[in-house]
């Protein structure tokens, strides 16, 4: 579960379940960690978490940058997350001669501990409530007076919240019920990110593709970096000690991570347009895209290396989407979301001021799907850099935008490089993350031919791009003639500014400059016509939904930290009980010896001495989504008692609703990762660092 998403269609049983009246539904919910439903968990669980209890979960949780969760699991900067969370680092780091996926990773010291490339883990500090600030900066204006006006109060607000400490802090503008709140989320940065330990992949994703999304499981999917600063690892105060003793059925559990996005407040027009353009649209190109990189791994052994990691997320994607597309086809589940929504507008229509100022946002939202239908392949192929997916293309329009931002008032420049992000931005273009320029090709010969197929090939801009070129020709003189796969060479133009942009003959330089003015209005038009429309009216509904019903409804997931709870519990599937809990002997009973079913030899040799009963893997009705992959499971004391790493083919649409009674978060136990450490991998110093408290 990265951050998209599934395998099978929605079961029937929803037609039923979307039937039923006042389905009571206690676990939903991810919760801001300012606004809990104390008053519910005090109800249903006789438990209400104390101030320093919330406290202490803030502080101790982390975020992965690049769209995972994680926690802070020793005083000494050790981080647990999810293995494929953490795979981007560990196939950087690996070589033709040396490949960490395959074979795992422990260090033996401190001192051997690699560092990850392009990874950033962040820790929340503080929460302000700015929305005052923003609203009033873009009262009474529409279009993009609108959208500059909050561009240049995002910029204000995130550089006074970063100050002078660009390199340890960062800042997010957060948007809360789709406008209805802003708040400034004040994030330590750590930018020094280490590997310490990740299993065999074979351990991690055993059972592969054919298992993603699904329960039972026997996943060891777990890794542990660590966050330096100064060259030392970062003394924490606050982080989460292992349980020894792990989860047990029917306990109350809390998951604390970083939900990337949910649509569970949309309006029917929005997710209608989401339907017919946005995930069918996203899952072709999945579809077509898988076979194209399956036809290249086939090519060579390092074929197949350096392009598993895209394999795994084109994969992943493609089940996830598959399974929002299930749930927005089921005509009972659109109906109970009209319902919902008219409820909604005859509420407004009982209330005349209310009426007068919110009653014409949902028409504005159905024009502004008109016009995203009309724009949506042409931003999404030039602005959105569909038409020339490579690293080459995003690296060499980053050291041209940002020459151009720079230089620009903070508020008037394009929000990803304003002062508050700059930093981060330079990270990345700098990063010695390894390019393979045979693999970039492959994908950019596809998306240039996915552009001219789009567009046609008599449009103006596949004229501009190809010429008299092919898709084939073109990507191979491109990447053959570039030189932006050097860090030195990247770090050279990033320094020199618009001098050294303006002077540079790489290809990739030079492309991105001829057709920047043609991206940067499409996207002036987008944010003009659509974003901003919705944006403005989405507010409007927000505030009739408060009228209605306050805040004591949760806000959509937008990547920022949340609580949720529940208990752990399997689920009746088709009359059959589905446990709660899988042990290691259930791994090597369901082992066939063949990938993707072949534990690795390390657990063969440690077989004997392993507890073959141990839990390993183990399901709960927490409301959890993608972003939530990493995310740890607590218990009351604020102890680590599993680990998020999916959910079952139910929690699919949970992008969209949620029924505890089948939507489940699946997890490593904790007892299960101790029982790995120390008796498979003889990771007893890990042992004792996540086991002290």
């Amino acid at each position: 579960m990265k951050n998209y998403w599934f395998s099978k269609a929605v079961p029937t049983t929803l037609l039923v379940i979307l039937a039923l009246p006042n389905l009571s539904c206690a676990a939903e919910g991810m919760w801001t960690l300012d606004n809990l439903p104390l008053a519910k968990l005090q109800s249903q669980y006789g438990y209400k978490p104390s101030g320093e209890w919330v406290k202490n979960v803030m502080l101790s949780s982390a975020r992965l940058a690049l769209g995972c969760s994680g926690s802070f699991v020793s005083k000494d900067g050790l981080v647990m997350t999810n293995h494929h969370c953490a795979s981007e680092c560990i196939e950087q780091i690996s070589t033709a001669q040396k490949n960490y996926m395959n074979d795992g990773f422990l260090s033996k010291s401190r001192e051997a501990e690699i560092v990850c490339p392009a990874m950033e883990v962040n820790r929340l500090e503080d929460i302000q409530d700015v929305t005052e600030q923003v609203k009033k900066a873009t009262a009474g204006l529409d279009g993009n007076a609108y959208k500059d006006a909050q561009n240049a109060v995002r910029a204000k607000l995130t550089s006074a919240c970063v100050g002078s400490d660009k390199t340890s802090t960062r800042c997010d503008l957060v948007d809360l019920y789709h406008g209805g709140r802003y708040h400034i989320y004040k994030y330590h940065r750590y930018a020094d990110v280490r590997l310490v330990w990740a299993p065999e992949k074979a351990a991690a994703f055993f059972g592969g593709d054919p298992d993603n999304f699904m329960f039972p499981r026997y996943d060891l999917d777990m890794s542990l970096v660590r966050v330096y600063e100064n060259g030392k690892p970062a003394q924490i105060k606050n982080f989460f000690p292992f349980s020894k003793n792990g989860a047990e059925e029917n306990e109350l559990v809390f998951v604390t991570g970083h939900p990337g996005s949910t649509q569970r407040q949309l309006t029917v027009a929005q997710l209608l347009s989401l339907r017919d353009i946005g995930l069918v649209d996203r899952l072709l190109r999945l579809a077509e895209l898988r076979g194209v990189i399956e036809q290249y791994r086939t090519t060579s052994p390092e074929a197949a290396r350096t392009a598993e990691g895209t394999l795994f997320g084109v994969e992943n994607s493609y089940k996830a989407l598959y399974g929002e597309l299930q749930t927005l086809l089921d005509p009972a589940f659109m109906k109970k979301k009209l319902e919902e929504e008219n409820a909604l507008r005859k509420f407004v229509a009982s209330k005349p001021a209310l009426q007068s100022k919110v009653g014409g946002a949902w028409s504005a939202i159905e024009k502004a799907q008109e016009k995203y239908r009309a724009l949506n392949v042409r931003v999404s192929s030039i602005e959105g850099g569909r038409a020339l997916m490579s690293e080459y293309f995003f690296h060499a329009r980053d050291l041209v935008r940002a020459a151009d931002e720079k230089i620009k008032p903070d508020a008037e420049r394009l929000p990803e490089y304003s002062d508050a992000r700059l930093q981060e931005v330079e990270e990345q273009i700098l990063s010695a993350a390894p390019i393979y320029p045979e693999f970039e090709k492959v994908k950019l010969v596809f998306a240039l031919t996915k552009m001219r197929e789009k567009l046609g090939p008599d449009d103006a801009f596949v004229k501009q791009i190809l010429g008299k070129a092919s898709p084939e020709q073109l990507a191979s003189d491109l990447i053959k003639r570039s030189t932006l796969n050097d860090p030195a060479v990247r770090k050279a133009l990033w320094t020199g500014g618009k001098d050294a942009i303006a002077k540079s003959d790489d290809p990739f330089i030079k492309l991105v400059i001829s057709i920047d003015a043609q991206a940067r209005a499409i996207r002036k038009q987008y944010e003009h016509e659509v974003e901003s429309v919705v944006q403005k009216n989405t507010e409007l509904i927000a505030q009739a939904m408060f009228a209605q019903s306050g805040t004591s409804a949760y806000p959509d997931a937008t990547f920022s930290l949340r609580l949720s709870y529940g208990q752990v519990k399997g689920w009746d599937e088709a009359g059959s009980k589905v446990p709660a809990f899988t042990d290691f002997s259930g791994a090597f009973a369901r082992e066939t010896g063949a990938d993707p079913f072949a534990l690795p030899p390390s657990w063969h040799a440690a077989k004997g001495k392993l507890n073959q009963a141990q839990r390993l893997n183990f399901v709960t009705d927490n409301d959890i989504i993608g972003g939530n992959s990493g995310s740890p499971m607590i218990n009351r004391n604020g102890e680590i008692v599993g680990l998020i790493f999916d959910g079952n083919i139910h929690s699919l649409g949970g992008a969209f609703w949620f029924d505890q009674r089948v939507n489940r978060a699946v997890a490593v136990h904790s007892s299960g990762i101790l029982e790995a450490l120390d008796k498979i991998y003889d990771a007893k110093d890990l042992v004792k660092e996540v086991t002290t408290k």
